[in-house]
């Protein structure tokens, strides 16, 4: 059946340039257009982030919305998307995250729309939120979990997570990351790094064990490009000054055109990952297509993600030996372990035909 008439909330919008959802978001627009066809879509964006406001995107129609779609604006936005979507007379909901899902039962009540929602991680559980954050985001959770028809989970410690807490059973669905090497190579970003390099990319947050990584290098020689929003905090503000002299370290500024990402990853011949939070994370799955080592913190995510087929942390000492105890035999194995993993389980078009099969069901 492909009557239906689908909308995706909950992003800036497309064409994707933010994040995670955006770039979800993005990519079922491309499978929509490429692959199905007979079913009417339509995606939600920031009017502030689109000054030109196009009217579709492929085969997407586009919808603004005069307000941010994160910060403390992002929750008026899903709800204002949802009412809207519901005013529209659309029949599939996909809400990518659960800023707007206290409105859901009044959803539930007025429509007979069928609402699917990716919960993201267990965002409440996050250390950056203050106490009152925390409480809203497990009552958005609980929201999204109860009166959502269908519940996607990025990761299977996070639906592990779910059933035990809700004794809901759910979908997993993780990201894509092959649209990571869609992009010609930018050789001019990379003319100031070494020929060889330890890379680790993310935001600048303590989650992601920035410090972790950092002290594990400045024991080593093995050149280490760490790219990330140093300026944004005062966390990364701090590690930048204490590190950024240290011989074998680049501190490097965040990096979103395609092509010079795509050039400092190729060039990489190890990536670590420090994220210990967030479930499935986009920057591992995209990692892993390069067939490169992956050196990742041990938390549950990361190694269902990896399969327990990566190597891992947990401290700065057992970065370091990990690190030192790489060999040529060993990277090749498990960069060949990754790239068979990614490619069996993390392609836009596995994920395209995942996420539109359940809306259609």
């Amino acid at each position: 059946m492909r009557s239906n008439r689908i909308a995706i909330l909950g992003t800036v919008g497309v064409p994707g340039s933010y994040g995670g959802f955006e770039t979800v978001a993005q990519n079922l627009v491309d499978y929509h257009d490429d692959v199905l066809e007979g079913s009417d879509l339509a995606v939600y964006c920031s009017a502030k982030a689109f000054p030109d406001r196009p009217k579709s995107y492929r085969s997407a129609r586009l919808r603004y919305v005069a307000l941010e779609a994160n910060g403390p604006q992002s929750i008026l936005y899903d709800v204002l998307s949802l009412m809207d979507a519901v005013r529209q007379g659309d029949t599939r909901l996909l809400l990518l995250g659960v800023s707007g899902a206290l409105a859901l039962p009044l959803v539930r009540l007025i429509s007979r729309a069928r609402t699917v929602t990716n919960i993201d991680g267990i965002e409440w559980k996050r250390a950056k939120w203050n106490w009152l954050a925390r409480i809203f985001l497990r009552a958005s959770e609980w929201a999204a979990v109860r009166f959502s028809h269908k519940v996607i989970a990025d990761n299977q410690a996070i639906a592990e997570y779910l059933s035990q807490a809700y004794g809901r059973p759910c979908e997993v669905i993780p990201y894509g990351g092959d649209h990571a090497l869609a992009a010609a190579p930018n050789s001019a970003a990379i003319s100031e790094l070494p020929d060889r390099y330890a890379l680790a990319l993310c935001r600048i947050e303590p989650e992601n064990n920035v410090a972790m990584i950092l002290d594990a290098f400045a024991e080593l020689d093995t050149p280490l490009v760490f790219v990330g929003n140093w300026g944004k905090s005062s966390y990364g503000r701090k590690l930048k000054t204490r590190y950024e002299r240290m011989p074998n370290i680049i501190i490097h500024d965040p990096v979103y055109e395609p092509g010079a990402l795509r050039a400092i990853r190729d060039r990489a011949t190890v990536y670590v990952h420090g994220h210990s939070a967030g479930g499935t994370n986009p920057s591992l799955v995209e990692m892993m297509h390069f067939g490169i080592p992956i050196i990742a913190h041990g938390c549950t995510f990361n190694r269902y993600t990896t399969e327990d087929k990566a190597l891992y942390f947990e401290s700065p000492a057992q970065l370091a030996e990990e690190m030192c105890a790489l060999d040529a035999e060993k990277a090749a194995r498990v960069g060949a372990d990754m790239l068979e993993i990614a490619q069996r389980r993390y392609t836009w078009e596995k994920v395209g035909k995942a996420y539109f099969d359940l809306l259609d069901a």
